[in-house]
């Protein structure tokens, strides 16, 4: 087997509860993004412009739909005879079966794998954030600081810190404490889950910890190569980067495509964003349609007004209908007469004739206030919503739902409808 200099290891397993009935069905990273995209196609992308041509995708929670898109990893130019991209789920071994545990339990899993290219550094990713880096400009800060691991970090507002590992460092960038989600953070540099390794130092941590209880780069890799004196250094980054892992984070970040100058632009030449494409049709837009600062996917057909919103492929808008705020998945059907206002609405929805989706004042989430707190109405993929029902702010649907779901036509702010066959 050829040698690689750099092999990426890829999470992306993640159940991504904080997103509710989105991924009832479906892994996180396999999550519509951007009208065409999914969640993994940025971590991919930037492995292949970066000039990272192996990649290891390390799946375990509602794989298939994830599989299907990467497939052989065509569009990524990662459909390579020595490297490119392959799907790790977990297997079964001969002492047993273990589902992964906790991130560094996942690589540790696939050291075989990993041994197999014999890489002088391995990079490890995340599967769920949005971003463009170039991890080459990475691997040279990593080289030239002589570094044994080096974190990706960027500085974030003070009062979020806590929801972070947090990094200290000298004047040389090197890291002299790292924190874990700390309650008092004592530092606004957040580490942002990726990671270059030496691959000794990486294998030599994962043998030692392999008995670790749900064994996790921030909470054991990383301390304990710093409790042995490995040289620890932060990359910090300035880009764009965005954790979609709430549904208010996942509804920011793709209406900011649309601002008039988005801070995170798809569009640019030099470093593209790649996706599996479906032969599908143009967009039709009708004589009669209204359209303002929307991003509009290929093969829907627009009849009724779209207003600051994110339109998936092969959606439906029939006339009449009005869609504001919103993001709207792939296949999704918007009848006559309905007006859907700040929504998240997955794929293959039906809303029905005259149906109000996101009315009246906002009110706590009987269901899950964690999760359900952004305003926003939630409807998971394939569910149906019958004709001329009013649906309250901060809500949440999934399933087939009937009339009688909902008393006198109406779900109220806060409640929920979860059916059979929706939320496991």
């Amino acid at each position: 087997m050829i040698k690689k200099e750099m092999i990426a290891m890829l999470l992306a397993g993640g159940q991504g509860s904080r997103l509710g009935v989105l991924t009832s069905k479906v892994a996180k990273p396999a999550v519509s993004f951007g009208g065409k995209y999914r969640i993994i196609d940025f971590p991919l992308s930037n492995c292949i412009n970066s000039g990272v041509d192996t990649v290891g995708v390390l799946t375990q929670y509602q794989p298939l739909r994830l599989n299907t898109h990467i497939g052989i990893g065509i569009p990524w130019d990662l459909d390579r005879n020595v490297g490119g991209v392959t799907v790790l789920p977990p297997y079964e071994r001969s002492k047993g079966s273990d589902w992964y545990t906790g991130t560094a339990n996942a690589i540790y899993q696939n050291l075989e794998y990993m041994e197999t290219y014999n890489p002088d550094y391995v990079l490890i990713l995340s599967g769920d954030h949005i971003y463009k880096m170039d991890y080459e400009v990475m691997l040279e800060y990593h080289k030239a600081n002589n570094a044994d691991v080096t974190i990706a970090a960027m500085p974030v507002p003070i009062e979020e810190a806590s929801r972070f590992g947090i990094v200290i460092t000298d004047d040389t960038n090197r890291i002299t404490e790292f924190e874990e989600k700390p309650a008092h953070p004592r530092s606004n540099l957040a580490s942002m889950g990726i990671y270059i390794f030496n691959w000794k130092v990486l294998r030599e941590a994962l043998i030692t910890l392999k008995d670790e209880p749900g064994c996790d780069f921030g909470k054991h890799i990383i301390p304990y190569c710093h409790g042995r004196g490995d040289r620890i250094f932060a990359y910090e980054y300035n880009g764009y980067w965005k954790d979609v892992g709430t549904l208010g984070s996942y509804w920011e970040a793709n209406m900011e495509l649309i601002d008039i100058i988005p801070e995170f632009n798809l569009y640019e030449e030099y470093w593209k964003i790649y996706t599996k494409g479906d032969v599908i049709p143009p967009q039709y837009v009708s004589e009669n349609a209204v359209i303002e600062r929307s991003i509009i996917g290929e093969g829907s057909d627009i009849y009724g007004e779209v207003y600051n919103s994110v339109i998936g492929a092969g959606v439906v808008i029939q006339p009449g209908a009005v869609v504001r705020d919103s993001i709207v998945m792939r296949g999704s059907v918007i009848e006559e007469g309905a007006v859907v206002d700040k929504a998240i609405v997955a794929e293959d929805v039906k809303i029905g004739k005259g149906a109000m989706v996101g009315v009246g004042e906002y009110a706590p989430s009987k269901y899950d206030p964690k999760v359900y707190q952004f305003e926003l109405v939630t409807i998971g993929e394939h569910s149906v919503i019958p004709p001329e029902v009013k649906i309250g702010r901060n809500t949440a649907i999934s399933g087939v739902t009937e009339p009688e779901d909902y008393t006198d036509g109406m779900l109220a702010s806060g409640d929920y409808i979860i059916k059979a066959g929706g939320v496991q």
